[in-house]
């Protein structure tokens, strides 16, 4: 079966480092849902203005080529223990097929690019292809008493966040508080606890430059 995107994401995510492990971890970043020229019919949205959440279909389009193992090595346990892929949403599968629930915000029907889904929580990456797009109906697709393995419960914010009034007043308003939400959940690898290392970030078109202190305080170095 061959399968085409119906849509492609706009999100402040330009590369992968930095995003959220799991949808609606950061609820405030908005993302837009932007169909393909095909699909551009408002006609196949009628009627989604009336659910709060939708799922995503989507593709893993920057691990497509690095193939897929049968065990990984989940962020959530520290990288060092080994879990089935079945049993993990590692991006290293065998069609790369991802699936995220997103807070729908509004529906613009009318735009120099069609139709268009504002959402917020999205875990993609900037120009992701989208495959699908169903309603979350939470009597179905919500089960809060069921077991979660070894991932429990959301992870928590670990890191306090300093970042100078001046270099936060580089970003726009709205997005400064979704920028120090994603840097307190830390987006380094598990495995990375060097306090002289220096990393960069994407965000939407800004670079961040921080480092991780030993005191779990994380200090943004520079906004360009």
């Amino acid at each position: 079966m061959n399968i085409e995107p119906i849509a492609r994401i706009r999100s402040p995510f330009g590369e992968k480092f930095g995003i959220p492990r799991q949808s609606n971890i950061i609820e405030d970043i908005t993302s837009v849902v932007v169909f393909e020229p095909s699909f551009r019919n408002p006609d196949a949205l009628r009627g989604i203005d009336e659910f709060d959440y939708l799922w995503l279909v989507w593709l893993f389009s920057e691990n497509v080529e690095a193939g897929w193992t049968p065990t990984v090595r989940p962020p959530r346990l520290g990288g060092n223990r080994r879990m089935g892929v079945f049993a993990t949403r590692s991006s290293f599968r065998p069609n790369s097929l991802a699936l995220s629930s997103v807070r729908l915000l509004s529906v613009q029907l009318s735009s120099p690019d069609g139709p268009l889904l504002h959402v917020a929580g999205a875990d993609l990456l900037d120009g992701t292809p989208i495959y699908d797009i169903k309603p979350y109906l939470p009597y179905t697709d919500a089960h809060p008493d069921a077991r979660s393995g070894f991932a429990p419960s959301a992870p928590k914010a670990s890191l306090t966040v300093h970042c100078s009034p001046s270099l936060l007043s580089k970003l726009p308003v709205s997005s400064r508080q979704s920028l120090l939400d994603l840097l307190s959940h830390d987006p380094r690898p598990s495995y990375h606890h060097d306090p002289e290392r220096v990393y960069g970030m994407k965000f939407f078109s800004f670079d961040i430059r921080f480092r991780v202190l030993e005191n779990n305080i994380l200090e943004v170095v520079n906004i360009f």
